[in-house]
């Protein structure tokens, strides 16, 4: 073997072995974002579903969303001013067209299960990176919705129930997986959360899983006759389905 063989073996080997030191730097300027959420909400009232997302951290001025293929499905980049000031907190939600435009069939073909990567660049040219398992277990929809014992109504456009202030909602507790669309899976409800909705005012309250029992303030329910509310059980996996309706008080 001579010197030019020897040579340029000895280099390469040099090369093989530090390689993962570089790989590991790399790793090592990684940030993890404060915040990483990406989950489907379905409003079981109007038939439809819509990918969220929550996404916090460092300041960025590039974010990158891939799917379980690798395959990017948003990718933003900040431009001029707002590039030397930087990005922080994102929320976004889907378009959500009913199900005869886009069945659940379709919709969740294409946002498949599995790990999905958010990557982002900070103002210093820093990694930020985030990974968010994504699954099809929808929780099914509250049922037996009451208003002060009254039968809620189907939906806004039904007879609506009147009832007499004070108000208590009342519903009972999701245990299982929705009966219709998305997978069979366990399901373990997060949280519920309540909204009412007046023509001008809101009032929203997110509750415990072990709650299924609200009295809505009279100073609330007084200032107008006709209430919206949605209720929405949030499954652990971050899914998320709503149901609402509407009554009227006396």
């Amino acid at each position: 073997m001579n010197i030019h063989t020897i040579l340029g073996l000895t280099l390469l080997c040099a090369a093989l072995f530090s390689y993962p030191s570089f790989a590991d730097d790399d790793d090592d300027n990684e940030t993890a974002f404060e915040e990483a959420e990406l989950f489907f909400e379905l409003n079981n009232t109007d038939g439809d579903l819509g990918i969220h997302a929550l996404i916090d951290g460092d300041p960025w001025k590039k974010l990158t969303i891939e799917d379980v293929n690798g395959r990017t499905i948003l990718s933003i980049r900040v431009n001029g001013r707002l590039r030397r000031q930087g990005m922080t907190e994102l929320f976004f939600e889907s378009a959500e067209p009913t199900f005869d435009e886009l069945s659940p069939e379709q919709f969740f073909r294409l946002f498949p299960e599995g790990e999905y990567e958010i990557e982002g660049i900070t103002l210093e040219g820093e990694k930020l990176e985030g990974e968010v398992e994504i699954s099809h277990i929808m929780p099914a929809p509250v049922g037996n919705v009451r208003i002060s014992g009254v039968p809620a109504a189907s939906d806004c456009d039904s007879d609506l129930p009147i009832v007499s202030s004070p108000i208590v909602m009342s519903w009972d507790p999701v245990t299982t997986y929705h009966p219709d669309l998305g997978k069979a899976g366990e399901v373990n409800i997060e949280s519920y959360e309540l909204v009412l909705e007046t023509d001008d005012l809101n009032f929203a309250v997110e509750l415990t899983p072990d709650v299924t029992v609200m009295d809505i303030p009279e100073a609330f329910t007084d200032l107008s006759d006709e209430f919206k509310f949605e209720i929405i059980a949030q499954d652990e996996n971050g899914n998320r389905t709503a149901v609402e309706s509407c009554f009227l008080v006396e």
